[in-house]
């Protein structure tokens, strides 16, 4: 079967938990090969979805109403995965993380797969949606922001400055958390906030960049024109005074089948756009050394000592 059809014992319009596959006669070992198959795919521990309804804002409220207990509040991971923004563990790609659920009444959620604990939350954090109270996109940034390894706290406030909350309303948010953990991360995380940055590696890599010591204020999503005046390239973090650039390759996206058009877009920016490039893997970014730091401002140190030759050849090219 390429998708599921109206024979299939299980709902193909909507989500469906765990527990109603198994009653439906789908048990685990069989969820397993259907998700392997692409014929489902899981939303959120313990609910599931036929591969051909599209993701959707409803579809994740929905989905978390399935799981989530009356009395809870949906916060961190969770509730950021539900506003549709990407802050789910690199893991996630095997396993579905736990739940994040809180309890109203200030006591821990008790059950396998959740991962709970109590917090104070005003009025003015949290919404209702779809039968579901999830703290607000300004709450679970700074939650996040506060709480996750800063390289991923980074990554959540930036998914959350593209979905629409203000940076200066993020920025004034801050002082409230005076004296809870994580604040002084949060501070500096929420000022290095910068919408413009398109995956949590980007955003991962630019904070490597401030952590580097190099002067210049890194820029996101800077494009490169052909002659024509056509946007043809865009690198996703660097500095166009010493057209310095860094570029994140993560295994989805950069296979063996492109990676001849990869070589050969760096070569263009370096040959014909006078660029010094360096390019980043999921080991340089997040691995163990942490190594992106040292090759950043290392290659920014030679862009600048070479920007006099480079810019003299561009511009003999050019004519």
């Amino acid at each position: 079967m390429v998708l599921l059809d109206s024979s299939a014992p299980l709902p193909i319009d909507r989500p469906f938990t765990a527990s109603h596959a198994d009653e439906a006669g789908v048990p685990a070992s069989l969820r397993h090969k259907l998700v392997v198959g692409g014929l489902l795919r899981p939303l959120v521990r313990g609910v599931f979805v036929a591969s051909q309804v599209p993701d959707s804002f409803r579809l994740r409220v929905s989905a978390v109403a399935l799981v989530a207990p009356p009395h809870a509040v949906v916060v961190d991971r969770t509730a950021a995965w539900t506003h549709k923004v990407d802050a789910l563990p690199r893991s996630a790609i095997h396993e579905m993380p736990s739940l994040d659920l809180f309890s109203r009444s200030a006591s821990r959620l008790r059950r396998s797969g959740v991962s709970s604990g109590t917090r104070g939350l005003l009025p003015r954090d949290t919404v209702h949606l779809g039968g579901v109270e999830v703290t607000t996109p300004l709450r679970t940034a700074c939650d996040l922001g506060r709480l996750l390894w800063r390289f991923d706290a980074l990554a959540a406030i930036d998914g959350f400055l593209r979905a629409g909350v203000g940076h200066a309303e993020l920025v004034q948010e801050v002082d409230r958390f005076k004296g809870f953990r994580g604040v002084v991360q949060l501070r500096r995380l929420s000022a290095l906030g910068d919408p413009g940055a398109e995956s949590p590696p980007e955003s991962a890599l630019r904070l490597h960049w401030h952590e580097s010591g190099i002067p210049a204020w890194p820029r996101t999503q800077i494009w490169e024109h052909a002659d024509d005046g056509t946007p043809l390239y865009r690198i996703d973090v660097g500095d166009r005074e010493v057209r310095f650039g860094g570029e994140f390759y993560g295994e989805a996206f950069h296979g063996e089948d492109v990676e001849e058009a990869d070589a050969e877009r760096i070569a263009w920016l370096e040959r014909e756009r006078g660029w010094h490039m360096e390019v980043f893997t999921k080991e340089d970014v997040y691995g163990r050394e942490l190594s992106a730091a040292d090759r950043l401002r290392h290659g920014y140190e030679s862009a600048r000592a070479s920007l006099g030759l480079r810019h003299a050849a561009y511009i003999d090219l050019a004519h």
